[in-house]
């Protein structure tokens, strides 16, 4: 069997090809970030507009991949939430009228429920059960995933997501948009020790995760020094850094023990900062247990995880029946989702 996926969910398009038998075949991303870096975030509206522009071309470009040996896809899986509105449903009208076109099912699967699974894409997957820290653009979740679609949130963000407040962080430091990877890089040449920031909601019971605080004092912070120069932007941005690594290594080892479960896999954009993987990694060794994680280009949004969960979905068929809306469907029809809880997929009940 073999999928076409469909990302736009947000500010990347995403177009890939997963094949039952032989694996990721061919996945392409473009992206966006030279279009919204003027503005230090995602113009809902551009986003829409340049998924139009690109995905039609780049889903030529896949099924053309002389890796695809010109064969026909079974079936096209595309992201019907949560995201964007408008992105969302730039993915959805091609997929579904490819799949009309070609009388193939058009499955409409769930975001956080790719990067869930994009480790499955590894060679050395994990086992089912395991615990998942999702940290992809405006989630932070912490998820108990006791056997292939089951799903059950333990912790989740109330106010901004770590990726958020690495936006916001950077752009008031006067660092580059996407703020990850801007504010990592200058955190190298930080002096450890110079500033220590709190680690949110740590000191408190449950899983749950609030980084609105830790971006106010980072602000406040700043402001105190006055004029910034380039070394104390670096050492304000190591210690909003570690203080967000801190806090989500704390809540991770929090909910292994919660749940007892000894895997833990790490997923979404944040996912791929090294001094996460690097801090995950010596606790996990710690505790006797083991950590997962996509490939760097597989942590951002793609559409390699969007195809493997339109597989992984379609082997889970029953799921889709039940709930209206997301059905094994050819007639061209589709609904997307901009908030969609990830427990709603699930295929056991909570």
């Amino acid at each position: 069997m073999r999928i076409l996926g469909i990302e736009t969910s947000c500010d990347d398009t995403g177009v890939a090809i997963y094949d039952a038998d032989h694996g990721l075949i061919v996945h392409r991303l473009a992206s966006q970030v030279e279009l919204h870096r003027e503005y230090g975030g995602v113009v809902p509206e551009l986003a829409a507009r340049d998924h139009i522009r690109t995905l039609l071309p780049l889903v030529d470009n896949v099924l053309s991949d002389s890796a695809n040996g010109g064969r026909k896809m079974d079936a096209i899986a595309y992201t019907a939430g949560p995201g964007l509105a408008g992105a969302l449903l730039v993915g959805a009208s091609v997929a579904s009228s490819l799949a009309y076109g070609w009388g193939v099912p058009g499955l409409g699967v769930h975001h956080m429920e790719g990067h869930l699974l994009a480790p499955m894409l590894e060679a050395d997957p994990p086992e089912f059960p395991f615990v998942a820290l999702l940290v992809s653009g405006g989630h932070t979740m912490l998820v108990d995933v006791a056997a292939p679609g089951a799903y059950r949130i333990l912790g989740q963000s109330v106010d901004d997501a770590a990726g958020e407040a690495f936006d916001k962080t950077a752009k008031m430091l006067g660092l580059s948009y996407p703020g990850g990877p801007a504010i990592a890089k200058i955190a190298v040449n930080g002096m450890p020790n110079r500033f220590t920031f709190p680690r949110p909601m740590t000191n408190r019971p449950g899983l749950d995760f609030s980084f609105s605080g830790l971006k106010t004092h980072t602000l406040t912070t700043a402001r105190q020094q006055g004029e910034l120069d380039d070394q104390t932007v670096a050492d304000i941005a190591l210690a909003f850094e570690l203080a967000v690594v801190d806090t989500l290594a704390i809540k991770c080892q929090r909910a292994l023990k919660l749940t007892g479960r000894k895997r833990l896999v790490i997923a979404g954009g944040v996912g791929a900062n090294t001094r996460l993987r690097e801090k995950l990694e010596n606790e996990c060794l710690k505790t006797g247990s083991r950590v997962y994680y996509p490939r760097p280009e597989l942590c951002t949004d793609n559409g390699a995880m969007i195809a493997y969960a339109g597989y992984f979905r379609f082997r889970l068929q029953s799921s889709y029946e039940e709930h209206p809306g997301r059905a094994l469907q050819n007639t061209g029809a589709f609904d997307i989702y901009p908030r969609w809880s990830l427990e709603d997929v699930s295929t056991t009940a909570q």
